[in-house]
């Protein structure tokens, strides 16, 4: 009889076959980025998923220790439709949690996990312009400040750190063409790294098992969906808020050729693995309809 680690491992082969080779990008962020033993699993899988041959990139977002950072600051935190309103004190403050602390104790614990990183500030990927005004209910228009679109993507760098088998870890900022640093959406960053790199897959690792037809009930999880099928949901308000900048720019991305993406809980211990590895997975996939 076999073992059920050999199981395991049988079970796993095929998808270390079909992926190997294949760009992932992965966006971390959410609760999981402030539990250390959390981290420590998701970043040792990261590090599988190098050993195997899969080229995984890590984007990381950072929202609670920019709050947190910014608290310290006697600065206030201000959200409009989930993008972070950033002044000139703010974007200084985000710029310095993202690029020297965040990102450098992630990529250092992938490499005392074993694997090898190197951090990569957005600002040498991404180029963007300033974010128009948001209009609320009232029709008042409000200012984001240092908050960008995303122009250009320049992965160059990025490529070549995968030919040398090290694992990118960005941070979401880019650089406007004014030489001003701006605050990019962590979700939409990936999703346009994504885009550029040709990646198999994106994987969105945040606070929720996925989508769910209830947002309150954990065991409504819808394991696979389509596009078609996510505008309807949207329309019926059952894909709102949050979710929403991270379904509509995983769209995006399959919509420029990534093959799928996919919808994880951080706080599970090794969510990525058991979504790529086992044949049940245990988020929800998002097919292309070309795919």
């Amino acid at each position: 009889m076999r073992s059920t680690k050999a199981d395991a491992l049988l079970e796993a082969l095929p998808y270390f076959q079909q992926f190997r080779g294949r760009t992932v990008v992965i966006k971390y962020g959410g609760a999981a980025m402030e539990n250390p033993d959390l981290v420590e699993s998701v970043l040792r899988d990261v590090v599988f998923l190098e050993a195997v041959g899969i080229n995984p990139v890590v984007v990381h977002g950072g929202g609670k220790a920019i709050t947190a950072a910014m608290r310290k600051e006697n600065l206030t935190a201000q959200f409009v439709h989930g993008l972070r309103v950033t002044d000139a004190a703010s974007i200084t403050i985000i710029d310095r949690v993202l690029n020297e602390v965040i990102g450098p104790s992630l990529a250092t614990k992938l490499v005392e996990l074993g694997g090898k990183a190197q951090v990569l500030s957005g600002k040498s990927v991404l180029t963007a312009e300033k974010a128009a005004p948001h209009v609320d209910g009232a029709g008042t228009k409000i200012d984001l400040g240092f908050v960008g679109d995303i122009t250009q993507v320049n992965i160059t760098q990025v490529q070549q750190m995968i030919d040398a088998e090290i694992v990118p870890v960005i941070s979401p900022l880019a650089l406007g063409v004014d030489g001003q640093a701006y605050n990019i959406n962590a979700d939409i960053a990936a999703a346009k790294i994504a885009q550029a790199l040709k990646a198999h897959k994106i994987i969105y690792l945040s606070d929720v098992n996925g989508v769910r037809r209830d947002p309150r009930d954990e065991n409504s999880l819808i394991s696979t969906l389509t596009p078609a099928q996510i505008e309807h949901l949207k329309e019926e308000g059952v894909i709102d808020g949050g979710m929403i900048p991270k379904v509509d720019s995983a769209l995006e991305a399959l919509a420029s050729g990534v093959a799928k993406g996919h919808f994880l809980d951080g706080k599970q211990p090794h969510a990525l693995l058991l979504e790529l590895f086992t044949d049940a997975g245990i988020g929800t996939e998002i097919a292309a309809s070309h795919k």
